[in-house]
């Protein structure tokens, strides 16, 4: 396939090498005339292991091109990726400012071209970055219709640096977000003999699914921290206490627990939380994260209870459970409840059903 790539930066780089090494013809574009440059000259823009290698095979296999010319691009092209820098202004909003100059651009390209031509975002933006901003801004500069006129998709990059190249070639899954058939059949093609679960989605779950693992792997490496901080001024190690959490596939690195919905409850996780951080306060070890991770849970608590109270439409309410997880009988620090109190202190009238909890459990 012909691609042309918008961007020569990190994820823009690492694509290109990737796609061209793949067989695939690739033109990237980039208003640096330097990166074009190197590019054109088969050097890497970035320092990236095995970067280097690929971009000379290509470049020298006339797999590869480089240009300023984004009209030139797109006429000789049948899907365009995006791979724009979106940073950060000082408040943390996004700067989507790049995103929107090249969609001007590939629009007004469109506008003229004939035939189906699909604009793929690598970019990583917030969710509903594609219906407020790109998909908006593509129609207004073409005059045509998206997923009808020209095809769109968001295409995540889950790639790390330093290990860039291998985590294209062997990624754990591929993350497609659609608006047309056409455009998924050529992502699919593009990935064609890359191992990889791929998942086809809508666009709103592919902008989240990025953002979600973004924010999971700063999770782990702070809470791995902390935990270690503690660890190493109680004098154990924290490496063997993680070396053992990570070797739990079962619980620890899994699925498990990773399903959104009601606060954690029961016997064990409430209690001993407060007790790591109790431990950790007389270690005088800041634990700001797993001191969150307690406030966060009473908000969902209180989060429960402000959707049930608002959505009532009359004063009496059935709750089926009341333990603090199914098929348990264990009230202690049960989230329902809590519910369940407030919704009785607020006048609602209760109806409970729960098989495991007998009614001794009550009083």
């Amino acid at each position: 396939m012909n691609v042309s790539i918008f961007g020569i930066g990190y994820v823009g780089a690492v694509t290109t090498a990737c796609l061209a090494s793949g067989g695939h013809k690739v033109i990237a574009v980039d208003p640096n005339a330097l990166k074009v440059k190197m590019l054109q000259e088969g050097r890497a823009p970035i320092v990236e292991a095995n970067l280097p290698e690929l971009l000379a095979e290509a470049s020298e296999r006339g797999m590869l091109s480089a240009t300023t010319d984004v009209e030139s691009a797109i006429y000789n092209s049948e899907l365009s990726i995006i791979c724009v820098g979106t940073p950060s202004l000082p408040n943390g909003k996004l700067d989507l400012g790049y995103v929107k100059t090249v969609c001007e651009q590939i629009g007004a390209v469109l506008k003229k071209k004939p035939g189906f031509h699909s604009v793929v975002i690598r970019s990583t933006m917030l969710p509903g970055s594609m219906s407020s901003l790109v998909i908006p801004t593509l129609e207004e500069a073409s005059g045509m219709t998206a997923g009808e006129d020209f095809g769109v998709a968001i295409y995540p990059e889950f790639l790390r640096e330093s290990t860039a190249i291998a985590d294209y070639l062997n990624p754990a899954v591929i993350v497609l977000g659609k608006l047309d058939d056409t455009t998924i059949e050529r992502l699919t093609l593009l990935n064609d003999g890359i191992p990889g679960d791929v998942r086809v989605v809508d666009i709103g779950t592919a902008e989240a699914i990025k953002y979600a693992n973004n924010c999971w792997h700063a999770t782990k490496i702070v809470f791995a921290n902390e935990v270690g901080n503690v660890c190493k001024a109680a004098g154990i190690d924290g490496q063997s206490v993680m070396e053992v959490l990570c070797a739990d596939k079962r619980l620890n690195v899994s699925p498990a627990y990773m399903r959104p919905g009601m606060a954690f409850g029961g016997s064990c996780l409430p209690k001993d939380l407060r007790a790591l951080r109790y431990k950790a306060m007389s270690l005088d070890v800041a634990t700001p994260m797993l001191q969150a991770v307690q406030e966060s849970n009473a908000l969902q608590i209180d989060r429960a209870f402000d959707l049930i109270a608002s959505k009532a439409s009359s004063r009496r309410i059935g709750l089926l459970g009341l333990s603090f997880k199914s098929g348990t009988d264990d009230l202690r620090e049960s989230p329902l409840v809590s519910v369940a109190e407030r919704l009785y202190g607020k006048g609602f009238s209760l109806k409970i059903f729960d098989a495991n909890v007998s009614y001794s459990r009550l009083m």
